[in-house]
């Protein structure tokens, strides 16, 4: 569903991704593991159209090449396909949760009932039905991450992408919002591709690509959920 092919990327004369070739299977969790320094965040940026790679590098959806659009197809194309989590929930605090879930939909054009609606499903779904009038401020950092996924989600997106996502929560929350990416694969279908630390996620995720350097350096599948 999600291809990449010879993604380079440079800042000045660092080059940070070395010729990145990889495949994302549908409806997966994914997870792309390293060290600090290896190149994942600016690799997830690449895939989530948010930077682009050198010439010649390519990202494809279902075989479209996004790097060909125009600036305003590709933010079109990302509204629409791509949801981001990331380490910070990056909430706006003067909405509420159901607003702030809302607003990509909003921002693709749905109508406000309609957006509304969809934000308060997926807010009840993820627990935060009676939270939906807070702001993020009066919530729990656990509460303000599964608001930000359900912000991802509310377009329902070919894939959800997302940078440490658990790397700002405790133990218990971690685990939660861990729980919460499987039972969203189970259930919708959905596709996560994920940046992190965290082993113990790596282990259960269908797919872990491990990276060292700017280059992927292996790929291993689980062959429990396969």
């Amino acid at each position: 569903m999600l291809s990449a092919r010879n993604i380079h990327k440079r800042f000045g004369a660092l080059e940070v991704l070395k010729g990145i070739d990889l495949d994302i299977a549908d409806g997966k969790v994914t997870t792309i593991v390293g060290p600090s320094g290896a190149g994942k965040t600016t690799l997830l940026q690449i895939l989530g159209t948010l930077s682009s790679p050198e010439a010649g590098g390519r990202v494809l959806y279902d075989g479209v090449d996004v790097t060909t659009l125009s600036d305003k197809k590709l933010s079109a194309f990302r509204n629409r396909n791509i949801g981001f989590v990331f380490q910070f929930h990056q909430l706006l605090p003067e909405f509420t949760l159901v607003e702030n879930v809302a607003m990509p939909a909003l921002i693709g054009g749905a109508a406000h009932r309609d957006a509304i609606g969809r934000a308060e499903a997926l807010l009840d779904r993820l627990g935060l039905g009676d939270r939906a009038g807070h702001r993020p401020s009066e919530l729990s950092g656990g509460e303000c991450q599964r608001a930000a996924v359900a912000r991802a989600l509310v377009n329902s997106p070919r894939v959800v992408l997302a940078d440490e996502p658990s790397g700002s929560l405790d133990s218990a929350n971690r685990a939660s919002l861990h729980r919460l990416f499987f039972e969203l694969r189970d259930e919708l279908g959905a596709t996560f591709v994920i940046v992190t630390h965290d082993e113990g996620l790596a282990a259960d995720s269908d797919a872990v690509i491990r990276m060292a350097d700017g280059r992927i350096v292996g790929i291993e599948t689980n062959q429990k959920h396969n």
